[in-house]
């Protein structure tokens, strides 16, 4: 699924036609890096959510097995916990006048011997995330999920360890581009609850903060739409 806010105006012409690019790429399948043997052994389905309105970009890791069968962004239990971290219902998540949703991989990896998800697909981000990015320069806020979106998106602000990325969220914050400042967060997958234990700031400081920084800019963007209707 690949979609933009509202109505398309003719300054949104050049993200439909990245969408409709990115709904059409093969290039994990047809072209994979390493040669045919290290092809996706699937139909690619990629899954991305870009607008030209939304305040707040996540920007996670790939889509696992449930969402490669919706077709929408964070339809699992992963999805439950990120809505919880965020202090957001169904209805704000998957509005993209708030949110978009672009991962570092649009289409999801496959698993690996043990059952878990593998790392997203290296042909996907060099192929489309500066494009993306590039035509989303309304965006005020950053969320990175996962090791991969740290390393694209923090760059040398990015530390040794996730745990170490993620503790250093407030010198992040400041020192990220003003404009649009950038948080660092783990992924909400199950599988973290144990790391979730061993670090209880992430719950009683981080997570205060990071629902008060959604729950502004969705006040802002709701504030703007009233304004636009009433016009």
């Amino acid at each position: 699924m690949s979609r933009v806010a509202g109505d398309a105006p003719d300054s949104d012409a050049a993200l439909l036609r990245l969408l409709a690019d990115i709904a059409a790429c093969r290039i994990c399948r047809d072209e994979p890096v390493g040669g045919p043997a290290n092809a996706l052994p699937h139909e690619p389905r990629p899954v991305c959510v870009a607008s030209s309105k939304a305040r707040i970009l996540i920007a996670g890791q790939a889509p696992g097995t449930r969402v490669h069968q919706s077709g929408r962004p964070f339809t699992d239990a992963s999805g439950d916990r990120l809505r919880d971290w965020l202090g957001v219902d169904e209805k704000q998540f998957y509005d993209p006048e708030i949110f978009a949703i672009v991962p570092m991989g649009f289409c999801f990896p496959g698993l690996d011997a043990k059952g878990g998800d593998l790392p997203p697909r290296r042909e996907c981000a060099p192929a489309w995330r500066s494009q993306v990015m590039e035509l989303m320069p309304q965006l005020q806020l950053i969320l990175v999920i996962g090791q991969y979106a740290h390393a694209w998106h923090l760059g040398q602000l990015k530390q040794k360890t996730l745990t170490e990325t993620v503790r250093n969220w407030r010198t992040i914050l400041t020192e990220s581009d003003p404009a649009c400042p950038v948080m660092p967060l783990p992924h909400p997958s199950w599988r973290n609850s144990g790391w979730i234990r061993k670090n209880p700031w992430f719950e009683t400081e981080l997570l205060p903060a990071l629902k008060q920084l959604v729950q502004r800019h969705i006040s802002e963007a709701v504030g703007n739409i009233a304004s636009r209707s009433a016009e």
